[in-house]
C-alpha cells in the first residue's frame, strides 16, 4: 500500500527547506501538513562533502531561507543567532559571510522548527513514475524509495541538487582511490594520513583549492599537485555591479530576454560562480606555496594547461596520464588518491531525465514559476528547484534566490489548487 500525500518534496537541503518555510508562513495549515520532504541521509547538513572547520560562504548571511520575501519571519538566520544565543558573538565577528558550520547548523535547526510540513530521513528516491487514472490523465506520481517504500503524491518538487560529475578519465579507477567533493569531507576521515604520500587534485575552482588545503594539513608528509586546464587560479568577480544580476528581481529580466542574451549572461557570469575562488583562499594558497619556497619545504605544486588524458593503477599507483595544451608534450603524474575538483553535470540530474522519458518529452523546461512544462494529459504538478539555470539565470543553484523563489512556488501550488477545487 502506498503512502499518499498532497505534496512531495525530494531532498532536505536549502531549497526545500525554504520552501517548507514558505508552506508553513503562506498556505493553509491543512495544506502545508500534507507535504513531506524525504531526506536521503539520517540529518540535515549543508554541502556534507566539504564542511571544513574553516570554510565559508560566499552569501550574505541576510541571503538566508526567508530574509529576502519576510525580514520578519521567525525562521531568519538571525533569529537563529538569538535562539541560539550566538548572536553577540556573530556581530561582534564583524562578518556578512558566515562559516559553511553555521548555515548548516542554521539548517538543521529550520528543520527541527517546523511546526506542519514534516521530513522523513532515510529516504533516498530511485525513480519517479507517471500515475494516470482511469481517463488516462496524469494526476499523480509514484516515487520509489530504496528501502522499497513508495509514496504518492498530486505534486512532487525536486530539489536534490545536480548529479556529481566524475569525468570519464576516472571512471574505471577503484572508488578507494578517487574522492570527489561532494564526498570530501566525509570519506578523507578514513584515510591513514601517514600512508598517503602524494595527492592529486584535479580542478581550478574553489572546491578544488579547498580539497588541496584540506589535503596538505592533513597528509604532512604529502606531495600535492593540483592539475588544471586554465592559466592559473583566479579570484571571483564579485563587483557590486555584476552582484546585482543575483538579485531575484534579476530572475523576470533573464527569463524574459532573448536566447542570444541569456547565453553571454550565462558565459560572463561564469567565474561569479563556478571558475574562480574566494579572494582569502586564493591569497592564503598563495601565500603557503610562497613561504614553502622560501623554507625550501616545497609540498605544493600547481601544473596548468594541462589535461588529464587517461588514468590507470600500476600496481598500487594511481598513474594519470597527462598533455600539456600549449606544446602537447606528454607526461605522468605518480599519485596514491586523486581529489576531483570536478563539479557537477550540467545536464538535468537523471531522475527528472527519466521522469520526461515516461511523459515523451525531449528537452526538460519549467514555466516561470519553476513548474515543469508537460503534455496536456498532465495535471500532476512537478518543480524543478536549482537546475534551471539555462532558462532563470546564474543564480538559480545558489542560496541567493531561495526565499524568492520558494514564495513563487508555494503560490503556484495554491494557485493550481484553488483552479483544481473550483473545477470540481
Amino acid at each position: 500500500m502506498h503512502q499518499e500525500v498532497e505534496t512531495l518534496a525530494i531532498g532536505a537541503g536549502p531549497a526545500n527547506l525554504a520552501m517548507a518555510i514558505a508552506l508553513e508562513e503562506l498556505a493553509p495549515k491543512e495544506f502545508a501538513g500534507e507535504t513531506l520532504i524525504a531526506e536521503q541521509h539520517d540529518d540535515v547538513v549543508w554541502q556534507r562533502g566539504m564542511l571544513l572547520p574553516w570554510s565559508q560562504s560566499q552569501v550574505s548571511f541576510l541571503k538566508d531561507l526567508v530574509t529576502l520575501r519576510n525580514p520578519r519571519s521567525r525562521f531568519s538566520f538571525v533569529n537563529f543567532l538569538h535562539a541560539t544565543g550566538r548572536l553577540d558573538e556573530f556581530i561582534n565577528l564583524g562578518s556578512f559571510t558566515p562559516y559553511r558550520l553555521e548555515i548548516s547548523a542554521y539548517l538543521a535547526w529550520v528543520s527541527r522548527s517546523l511546526e506542519h510540513v514534516r521530513i522523513e530521513y532515510g529516504l533516498r528516491c530511485t525513480s519517479v513514475e507517471p500515475v494516470p487514472d482511469e481517463s488516462g490523465v496524469v494526476t499523480h506520481w509514484l516515487a520509489h524509495f530504496a528501502d522499497g517504500r513508495t509514496i504518492l503524491c498530486r505534486n512532487l518538487v525536486l530539489g536534490a541538487g545536480r548529479d556529481a560529475h566524475i569525468p570519464a578519465e576516472f571512471a574505471a579507477l577503484p572508488r578507494e582511490r578517487v574522492l570527489h567533493s561532494t564526498e570530501f569531507a566525509t570519506r578523507v576521515e578514513s584515510l591513514d594520513p601517514q600512508s598517503v604520500r602524494r595527492v592529486a587534485v584535479i580542478g581550478g575552482a574553489q572546491s578544488a583549492a579547498e580539497m588541496l588545503v584540506a589535503a596538505h594539513e592533513r597528509f604532512t608528509r604529502a606531495k600535492c599537485t593540483m592539475v588544471m586546464r586554465s592559466i592559473g587560479l583566479n579570484s571571483y568577480e564579485s563587483s557590486k555591479f555584476t552582484n546585482e544580476l543575483f538579485y531575484p528581481s534579476f530572475i523576470d529580466e533573464f527569463h524574459a530576454a532573448r536566447p542570444e542574451a541569456r547565453e553571454q549572461l550565462l558565459r560572463e557570469m561564469h567565474r561569479t560562480n563556478y571558475a574562480g575562488l574566494a579572494p582569502a583562499t586564493l591569497d592564503g594558497l598563495y601565500r603557503e606555496m610562497y613561504l614553502s619556497r622560501l623554507t625550501g619545504s616545497q609540498r605544493l605544486r600547481l601544473v596548468t594547461m594541462t589535461e588529464v588524458e587517461d588514468a590507470r593503477m600500476d600496481g598500487d599507483e594511481v598513474v594519470l596520464s597527462l598533455v600539456e595544451r600549449k606544446n602537447g608534450e606528454r607526461s605522468e603524474l605518480r599519485s596514491d588518491i586523486v581529489l576531483l575538483g570536478t563539479g557537477f553535470v550540467r545536464g538535468m540530474p537523471r531522475v527528472v531525465n527519466d521522469l520526461a522519458a515516461a511523459l515523451g518529452i525531449g528537452d526538460v523546461t519549467v514555466d516561470r514559476n519553476y513548474r515543469m512544462n508537460v503534455p496536456p494529459e498532465v495535471t500532476a504538478g512537478c518543480y524543478l528547484q536549482g537546475v534551471n539555470e539555462a532558462t532563470h539565470g546564474i543564480a538559480d543553484s545558489l542560496l541567493s534566490v531561495l526565499a524568492a523563489r520558494s514564495g513563487e512556488i508555494v503560490t503556484d501550488l495554491l494557485e493550481h489548487r484553488a483552479a483544481a477545487l473550483a473545477a470540481r
